[in-house]
């Protein structure tokens, strides 16, 4: 009998839904922001544990192919290490590192 009833109700109904809608959106996008802040920190406490075994590695490396044991590595002993130990070799590959980048590293590091 009244027909503008209808619009009115299917516009109110409308807002209602898309309201609604956009609630459980807003619900879902924080619930994924949370978890991607917790992922994030997560991922530094890997790195950092990564970071402290790599250096533990290069640690035990370094003692290996340190000749003279006298704590100290010299050119000559790194680059002969690099040539012997397969696992420095494997270690420089994965970092694509090759005898005169290993050099210049020495060169940039060394501090005597």
């Amino acid at each position: 009998e009244y027909p503008a009833t209808a619009i009115i109700f299917m516009g109110s109904l409308l807002t209602i839904v898309f309201g609604v809608l956009n609630l459980i959106v807003a619900v879902v996008v924080d619930t994924f922001a949370e978890a991607r802040e917790r992922d994030v920190l997560n991922l530094a406490e890997e790195m950092e544990r990564n970071h402290e075994n790599d250096k533990k590695f290069l640690q035990k490396v370094f003692e290996r192919i340190d000749e003279d044991g006298s704590g100290e590595l010299t050119l000559e002993e790194l680059v002969e290490g690099a040539r012997k130990d397969p696992e420095f070799q494997s270690r420089l590959r994965v970092m694509d590192i090759d005898e005169v980048d290993l050099q210049q590293l020495f060169e940039m590091i060394d501090v005597d």
